[in-house]
Parts: C-alpha cells; structure tokens; sequence
C-alpha cells in the first residue's frame, strides 16, 4: 500500500549529519527558517516545488528525502538496474491542490520523474502562482476529466485517454472538472536534483526576508548519498 513519505524526518536528519543549521539550508534552498522548521516537525503539507527546492539547493538526489534514513553510500552508475511498484506501493505526499504518488523512488538518479497525481484544484485561484519547471512534461488522464491552463495557450479540457505533451518551463496548472475523481499520470524530464517546480506552494506562509535575498547563496556542499526504500 502506499506509505506516507516523512521528507522532513531526511531533511533533518541530513541537516544534522552534515552540521548545517537552519539558517545554512535557508541560505542554500531560499525557504525561509521557519517553513523549514515546520518541514522538519511534520507541521507542514510539503509540496513538490519545496521538495525539489530542498533537492537542488542541497545537491542530493530528491529520491533520499523519500528515505527513512540519511547514512551517506556511494552512488552505483551500474547499468541494468531496475525497480518494479506493485499496485498501491508507492510513497505519498498530499496537499491541498494535488495528492501525489511517487513510484520508485528506490531508483536514484532517474532521467525523468513519474507522478501520479490526484487532482483537486477546481480554481487557478487555489494556487499561489503558476507551476514552472525545466523540461518537458508528458501528461496522461487516467481517471475523471481535467482543465489545463497554461499562461500561452487557451485552456483545454482532457478526458480520459487523452494526453499532452509540454514545455513545462511555462506555467501550468490541472484542475479538476465535474463530480468524478480525477488521476493523472505525468512525466517530468530533466534530472530529479535539478527539478524546481511541479506543485505551486500552496502551503507555504507568506515570504519572510531571508539572507539569501540578500546576496549569493553559498555554494552547497555536495554529499554523495545512495539509500534504498523499503517497501511498505
């Protein structure tokens, strides 16, 4: 069954391991203190645009925040590797905008990011600003009837079977149209590390004035770290 992924139990555990205060990961990923914070103690929804900010900010990989531990190993750039999701395996992370499924986040290092995403969104106006992100976004309806709005294009309506296929460094949303569920399955190219966007922060608190605004970020250190998932 899906498991519900603790990000923030990584993240902290990292922070730890590498000696770096709140302020340090604020600096490299430009969340501000206390929404980090509030990640670490479980008292936020996080977002996959906050994930993936944690992820290129700290340059680790964004399947280790889906781990139950931190201990850094050696990356393996073996060939042949796989990894198989049975039905309703998966880790889990919900907001109010998306509810995500993350499949196969044993596998580090992947060269396109696969989500299934219950949409839940009926109005741009739940969210706080368009998702954008480097790449190319492949989208497939699986259940229930979806509106794509995207800041170039008039928005279009997908039922299921239907799929599209995007430049995903221009804003999107998926909203959810009519009574019945609504799932998609989409596909972000571009290495996971370097994804910055795929939810709009919904969760997040108004802006603080971090120091990172303020100047450079400092340049992040750069753990080699590789932990499988247990299923569960």
């Amino acid at each position: 069954m899906n498991t519900q992924a603790k990000p923030g139990a990584v993240l902290k555990g990292l922070r730890l391991a590498n000696g770096w205060t709140l302020t340090d990961v604020s600096r490299r990923t430009g969340l501000p203190v206390s929404t980090l914070s509030k990640i670490e103690n479980d008292k936020m929804s996080l977002s996959y645009d906050k994930l993936a900010r944690i992820s290129r900010g700290l340059d680790i990989d964004i399947g280790l925040l889906f781990s139950s531990k931190a201990a850094p190993e050696p990356i393996s750039l073996a060939t042949g590797r796989r990894s198989i999701m049975r039905a309703g395996e998966g880790r889990a992370i919900e907001t109010d905008t998306y509810g995500h499924v993350y499949p196969h986040t044993d596998l580090l290092n992947k060269r396109f990011v696969p989500i299934i995403a219950e949409v839940r969104a009926r109005s741009v106006s739940e969210f706080s600003e368009m998702i954008r992100h480097p790449g190319e976004e492949y989208t497939y309806v699986l259940e229930g009837t979806v509106c794509l709005h995207t800041e170039l294009y008039a928005p279009v309506t997908l039922e299921v079977g239907d799929s599209i296929y995007f430049d995903s460094g221009m804003g999107h949303v998926y909203l959810s149209v009519g009574s019945e569920p609504c799932r998609v399955l989409s596909i972000c190219s571009g290495d996971e590390s370097q994804l910055i966007a795929a939810l709009a922060p919904d969760s997040a608190e108004p802006d603080e004035d971090p120091e990172y605004l303020r100047g450079d970020a400092a340049e992040p250190a750069r753990p080699v770290i590789r932990r499988r998932i247990a299923k569960g």
